[in-house]
């Protein structure tokens, strides 16, 4: 059984820094890709970055130059740096691993932490 445990998160201040952290336990054989996904109250969930098995980073074109994605494939962990933070970052953030096993490619879902930035 695969469990993500995310952790960091919290309050900051326009322009401050919150770090993400995301640990991926179970049977991950064959990691595609890990990052996180956001969902602003009121609206549809988004992917904010992601990290594939071959290294290349991906990010929303919102959170470009600001936000820096990280992992550790032996440990199964990634984390993300959260710099220069906007009001408009203020969601539930959530861990997702994309792994491919014995029945094919499967999601897997961290339990959510909130970001929240206000003055």
């Amino acid at each position: 059984q695969v469990q993500l445990v995310e952790s960091g998160g919290g309050w900051a201040q326009p322009g401050g820094s919150l770090r993400l952290s995301c640990a991926a336990t179970g049977s991950l054989r064959s990691v595609i890709s890990m990052g996180f996904y956001r969902q602003p109250p009121g609206s549809q969930r988004e992917s904010v970055a992601r990290i594939r098995s071959d290294g290349l980073e991906i990010y929303a074109n919102s959170v470009k130059g600001r936000f820096a994605i990280s992992k550790d494939s032996a440990k199964n962990t990634v984390s993300l740096q959260m710099n220069s933070l906007k009001a408009e970052d203020t969601a539930i953030y959530y861990c997702n691993v994309q792994n491919v096993g014995p029945t094919g490619l499967a999601n897997y879902w961290g339990q959510g932490t909130q970001v929240t930035v206000s003055s």
